[in-house]
């Protein structure tokens, strides 16, 4: 990457941050890369239940940086023991809460992927722990600081589409049926039983680790916890209001034939007070017939504006002797993504003791919404939320999904 992070003025910029990687896979290394090219951070741990994993990314910090991380199975163990200032929380989903929540109270500022919890009240409580200990924790959505999202938002509020009534959040992938794998025996050098931690213990499958837990419901919540959350977070974004007023979903799995459990097709209809969302995908199907594959459609009175993700953002104007108004996205690394620059914000929130672009509280809204979906499709029903109280209005079977049970010994955490 050529980004460089701007030079930070005042009396903390020569300051290096002792910074930990909990999760030490491939996102979880995009993350820290960009940590170590901001010149601030000096890696000085890595966690992670896998070996094969862990040892991996110690080389490659050993490459970027000259010296060798200590490296950690557990993550209570590396925040006695290291007392990092910073900790980047890059597990998967179900791990979220407790490491950010442990971090924090260890007196770490933390970097926590998205979606930020696998349940609503997790995300509560990682919001309620931020602001006792007054601690920086930042969210991995990226696009709020993606040149191109910032633009298109600006355009928006600015009112170049006229009045929105509607908003389709998309994602549509080209795959099929599938077929399953069969369960194995972990690898050697993963423990299986604490990458599982807190959810269900279920025996080993390649499918799940790595990287295939998030179609996997005891782990994540499918594409709509992955995808659907980026873009949830650019409609909130845009909007005044902080939630939906009504939540209902449809979908299952109808072509695939894997063990995962995720629905391969989802349609959930937000209700707003001034306008309706709409997200949609399906595991299936995509093709270049359509325009584009992922995003956000954003219907007003002036035209039609489409924010996306590497095909940027473009205005369709419904006045036909207007002009299309487009602009290309600036994106950074093999996974195009716009992780320096909130590495930078982060910095900068910590050191001007500021609420950082991605708080806690906007992740846990954004994520929300992807939950509140999920919940709907599980229910067969829709759902009324009161998003003040962070209740299902006169549902008590669906406020009970708000949370979940914990295997022994993890406790859920407190949500006030």
């Amino acid at each position: 990457m050529s980004w460089t992070a701007p030079a930070v003025i005042g009396a903390e910029k020569e300051r290096r941050y002792r910074t930990a990687l909990i999760g030490s896979g491939w996102w979880g290394m995009n993350i820290l890369q960009g940590a170590v090219e901001s010149g601030r951070c000096q890696v000085v741990a890595l966690c992670d239940v896998d070996e094969n994993q862990l040892r991996p990314a110690a080389v490659k910090v050993e490459q970027w940086t000259g010296a060798t991380p200590a490296q950690y199975r557990d993550y209570r163990e590396l925040l006695e023991l290291e007392k990092p200032d910073i900790a980047i929380v890059a597990t998967p989903d179900h791990w979220h809460p407790l490491i950010t929540i442990a971090a924090v109270q260890a007196g770490a500022h933390v970097y926590v992927e998205k979606p930020i919890s696998h349940t609503i009240y997790e995300g509560r409580a990682m919001v309620r722990t931020a602001r006792q200990a007054d601690r920086v924790v930042q969210v991995g959505t990226h696009r709020r600081v993606s040149p191109h999202c910032i633009s298109a938002q600006k355009f928006l509020k600015e009112g170049g589409l006229g009045k929105v009534g509607m908003v389709r959040a998309f994602v549509h992938y080209p795959g099929g049926a599938g077929s399953p794998t069969p369960d194995a025996d972990p690898p050697t050098g993963l423990d299986w039983d604490f990458w599982c931690g807190p959810a269900p213990l279920r025996p080993f499958n390649p499918a799940i680790h790595p990287r295939g837990f998030r179609q996997f419901l005891d782990y994540a919540n499918g594409t709509l916890g992955d995808w659907g959350i980026h873009w949830m977070d650019q409609i909130l974004w845009w909007t005044d209001e902080k939630y939906p007023r009504r939540v209902a979903s449809s979908g299952g799995r109808f072509i695939r034939q894997a063990n995962d459990d995720a629905p391969d097709t989802q349609v959930v209809e937000f209700t707003f007070e001034s306008f309706t969302a709409v997200w949609e995908h399906r595991r299936y199907g995509g093709n270049d017939a359509e325009k584009h594959h992922i995003g956000c459609y954003f219907y007003g009175t002036e035209g039609m504006l489409h924010l996306g993700w590497l095909d940027g953002w473009t205005f369709y104007p419904t006045n036909k002797s207007k002009s299309v108004i487009h602009e290309e996205p600036q994106l950074h690394g093999q996974d195009n993504h716009n992780i320096p620059e909130l590495w930078a914000d982060f910095l900068d929130a910590i050191e001007q003791r500021r609420l950082p672009v991605c708080d806690i509280e906007i992740g846990h809204r954004s994520t929300n919404m992807s939950l509140l979906g999920m919940l709907s499709l599980k229910l067969g029903r829709s759902i009324a939320w009161d998003g003040e109280h962070e209740v299902i209005t006169g549902d008590d079977e669906a406020n009970r999904l708000l949370k979940r049970e914990y295997r022994a010994p993890w406790q859920y955490p407190d949500a006030g």
